[in-house]
């Protein structure tokens, strides 16, 4: 290997120790925080304990399935075993093993953390909205180092070990497949149990939140650990995967007809330099004493863009490396800004589409629907016209360079995108945190004080969490034209060893490409359908368990003492009920690429990949920004605005905000997975689609 790679995947893996090294100094300074209320402590302990069982059995369900396919890759790919080389099959079924594994534990590192700093959070908001703040932060901000220093140490053992960026698409694949079955089935769980108890408790009884007489409260919060944390984790660990493979690969293949290894030492620089610009940026975030949460968090994401944007421009020009790729990864890095902005608007409560959406629900439920899904469609203008402009851009300012480094370029703008994916990361996890210790402050009678400030931290976390959405989205975006651009090479690649003849393109008239985007178009839709009907029948069968409770347990309507609710009775639903729904969108996503191929082959499938492309990223942006806008109107209203708490507006609002929880937390994050998962397969399967297919 040459020494210039191998000093840059060595500093990969430096940095990658030192940040896990930096998680586990954050994770000592959160356990450290003081936790004395004993009823605090056991119903963090029920949601513990309900959130690892969840996860054990989900992972259990996942092994088995991973192992299936290891085994179906061990055989076929990159070519049948019988046919080729049995070492690279080896060799690929492993790194496939090792990216699950990877995406695995950063779900597992998620739940260890949030289960812990939600109870220091609830208890630190007794002093005040600063420690409150900076253990929810922190706690999140574990996560997020652990996540991507498993990311870029994932992939520099990968690349190091193997030399193979077809290995490298194994790895991905692995991390993506389990990420797509992990942030479906968590997101089943989640809003199963959040609309459960929403729509008896708030809608049908009108006691609070998270009142503990409701039986399916534990179930809740124990959701927003499993689809926020867990299955976010593996999300944004697929996506930073997918981004890196795709430019390594589409690098590797222009450092093979160029000689030396600078482009794909580019790729490792930056992510290495990413990295670390998020260390530093968590290192220094702050919050005063009566400060903004949100703006405390944004204002760490900003800090760290700079960071990146300085130390990325010094490395450009000590190791010699292309200024015009250099300024293609910036393109992405403030179009990521742009596209976060873009989110803020249409979902802070500070904001005018909240407060129009409050206004409607005092019309009834019908209007707040109405209001708040023209206002998402409305919202996936700005970030679509984003994406679509950071690839034109990257892609004129690379291709003069030579050619292939226009593709390189769309693929190092998502790379840029994601350099800060470090502190995105510690911002989404510290959501679904201050939203537990909401839970946890309300159950354990903390006062109203208390509530306050967790309200407050919560409602920067729905605003913060739809901004991060829409970056993981917009970097998904241009990391599967990158992919589609892997896709070609490796398609390329083939054709030229079996004398057929190259892809330069897709021709949008020729039937067999328009058939392929014709069906990859509807993919997302009936994806997402799959997802929120599996929500709508475990949520039944919850709310059914729920009303038998409150008829059938004496005295725990009226709140008599010594009377619980059996929380573990929802538990059981949700987890069932999300195992058992989590497969068929998946596996229908996998089968209906792998039909397509067979039938149109290459042409086909790349027409697919266009349609799923588009559609998927205008649903998953509208369905992330209409769920946030109508939570944060619910929010907004529950403030003391249009009738407050109890309202006819406030009863509107709610059923916006069920109807909306599937939309952001369930669908539309899954979908940019989805997305990735269908590329990946592409490319992996693309020899056996250039040589077997019914229509040529």
């Amino acid at each position: 290997m040459d020494f210039g790679i191998r000093f840059f995947l060595i500093l990969s893996i430096i940095i990658s120790i030192i940040s896990f090294l930096f998680a586990a100094w954050l994770r000592k300074w959160v356990t450290s925080r003081p936790s004395s209320n004993p009823r605090i402590a056991q119903i963090g302990d029920l949601i513990r304990n309900g959130a690892n069982t969840f996860l054990r059995k989900e992972y259990t369900v996942l092994a088995k399935f991973a192992g299936i396919v290891a085994i179906c890759i061990l055989l076929f790919l990159p070519s049948p075993i019988w046919a080729g080389n049995a070492q690279e099959n080896f060799t690929m079924a492993i790194a496939y093993l090792c990216g699950t594994v990877f995406s695995a534990a950063a779900g597992v590192v998620g739940i260890r953390i949030a289960t812990i700093a939600n109870v220091k959070t609830a208890e630190a908001a007794q002093k005040g909205i600063k420690p409150s703040f900076m253990s929810g932060f922190r706690g999140g901000a574990v996560m997020g180092m652990a996540v991507v220093g498993g990311t870029l140490l994932g992939v520099s053992l990968v690349m190091l070990i193997t030399g193979n960026t077809t290995a490298l698409l194994g790895f991905s694949f692995g991390a993506s497949s389990l990420a797509l079955f992990a942030k479906a089935g968590g997101g089943i769980y989640t809003k199963t149990a959040d609309i459960s108890a929403d729509i008896v408790g708030k809608v049908e009884l009108g006691i609070p939140e998270d009142d503990p007489r409701n039986p399916a409260v534990i179930a809740d919060n124990v959701g927003d650990n499993v689809g926020d944390v867990a299955g976010m984790g593996a999300d944004l660990f697929d996506s930073n995967v997918a981004s890196m493979a795709a430019a390594l690969v589409i690098g590797a293949t222009l450092d093979q007809k160029a000689g030396g290894t600078a482009n794909t030492s580019m790729v490792f620089c930056y992510a290495a330099i990413g990295l670390l610009a998020s260390i530093i940026g968590v290192a220094t975030a702050r919050m005063g004493k009566n400060g903004n949460p949100t703006k405390a968090l944004n204002s760490s994401t900003y800090v760290t863009t700079a960071i990146f944007a300085v130390l990325t421009a010094i490395a450009t020009s000590a190791f010699n490396f292309e200024w015009r790729v250099w300024g293609a990864s910036i393109v992405g890095l403030l179009v990521g800004v742009i596209i976060g902005f873009a989110s803020d608007y249409f979902t802070d409560d500070t904001k005018k589409p909240v407060h129009n959406v409050a206004k409607s629900s005092e019309s009834g439920p019908a209007f707040t629907i109405l209001s708040g899904i023209s206002y998402g469609f409305l919202s996936t203008l700005p970030s679509m016209v984003g994406i679509a402009v950071s690839a034109l851009v990257a892609y004129k300012l690379c291709d003069p360079i030579g050619e292939g480094y226009a593709m390189y370029g769309i693929a190092m703008s998502s790379v840029g995108m994601l350099s800060i994916v470090g502190m995105i990361i510690s911002n989404d996890a510290y959501g679904p945190i201050v939203d537990n210790a909401r839970g946890l402050a309300e159950m354990g009678n903390l006062g109203d004080d208390v509530l306050d400030i967790t309200d407050s931290l919560d409602s920067a976390g729905n605003t913060v969490k739809a901004i991060t959405k829409g970056f993981a989205i917009g970097a998904a975006g241009l990391t599967v034209i990158a992919l589609l651009g892997a896709f070609i090479s490796q398609v390329n690649v083939s054709a030229e060893e079996l004398g057929m003849q190259t892809l330069t393109g897709f021709d949008v008239m020729d039937p067999i490409v328009f058939f392929g985007m014709l069906v990859g178009a509807a993919i997302p839709a009936v994806f997402s359908a799959m997802l929120i009907l599996g929500v709508d029948r475990n949520a039944q069968r919850m709310v059914a368990e729920i009303h038998r409770q409150f008829r059938e347990i004496i005295g725990l309507r009226e709140s008599k003492e010594g009377v619980t609710p059996d929380y573990n009775k929802c538990i059981e639903i949700a987890t069932l009920g999300a195992l058992k729904e989590l497969i068929p969108a998946g596996v229908m996503t996998i089968v209906a690429t792998l039909i397509v191929g067979f039938i149109g082959g290459v042409k086909a499938i790349g027409g697919f990949l266009c349609g799923n492309i588009i559609t998927g990223l205008l649903l998953a942006l509208f369905m992330g920004n209409a769920g946030g806008l109508w939570d944060n109107s619910k929010k907004y209203i529950e403030s003391g605005n249009n009738g407050g708490k109890g309202s006819d507006a406030h009863k509107a609002a709610v059923v916006g905000d069920t109807v909306g929880d599937p939309f952001k937390d369930t669908a539309g994050p899954s979908i940019n997975t989805q997305i990735t998962v269908v590329s990946l397969i592409a490319s992996l399967m693309s020899t056996i689609f250039l040589t077997v297919s019914l229509v040529h």
